[in-house]
């Protein structure tokens, strides 16, 4: 699949706001990736499909979710706050012929990270979070941190989303807890 044609899929499917939202993190991914030497169409490919199915209804993600349980694996039981990377990643599989495992990684924890994840994948999961529109307190300082350590920039970044979900009550996904644990110990901390 190229862009454009990630482009025509998921835009009808946005609104702007998401849209734009969506082109914010193509524009970062692509500026990470090739900062730390990834592929930067991968990176736009990867942040055009992230959100795909992030305003889709409860009933069809569990639909998708339904349709395909072995790609699925637990995500029922998971937050249903994380539910849309998981959903986007089986669409982009299984309806739009993406094959790369890298691309699909990454659009599926782009939420909430996860033990060992690829360049790729801390790559999509900062751009999601430090997007041109973001403005939560921190975030340029987070921007700074992405352009000069990635890895240390990805414990912060998953710490931050952490203490988020924790602060409005929200339930926190056990791969996101797996995954800033092993970013620690990645970094010895």
């Amino acid at each position: 699949m190229t862009c454009e044609e990630a482009k025509r899929l998921v835009k009808p499917m946005l609104s702007q706001k998401r849209w734009t939202h969506t082109k914010n993190v193509k524009k970062m991914a692509v500026q990470l990736a090739e900062k730390w030497g990834a592929d930067p169409e991968k990176a736009a490919l990867a942040a055009l499909l992230h959100d795909s199915a992030k305003e889709l209804p409860r009933d069809a993600l569990l639909q998708i979710f339904a349709d395909n349980v072995i790609i699925a694996e637990n995500a029922p039981a998971r937050p249903a706050a994380i539910w849309h990377g998981i959903a986007a990643a089986i669409l982009a599989q299984t309806r739009w012929g993406v094959t790369d495992p890298e691309v699909l990684s990454a659009i599926r924890c782009h939420t909430t990270g996860k033990p060992d994840m690829s360049l790729l994948d801390k790559i999509l999961y900062l751009a999601d979070m430090t997007s041109a529109e973001r403005d939560w307190p921190g975030v340029e300082e987070l921007r700074a941190l992405e352009m000069q350590d990635l890895d240390a920039a990805l414990l912060a970044a998953l710490k931050q989303s952490i203490d988020f979900v924790k602060e409005k009550g929200g339930d926190l996904d056990p791969e996101s807890v797996a995954a800033y644990e092993a970013q620690k110990v990645r970094l010895g901390r």
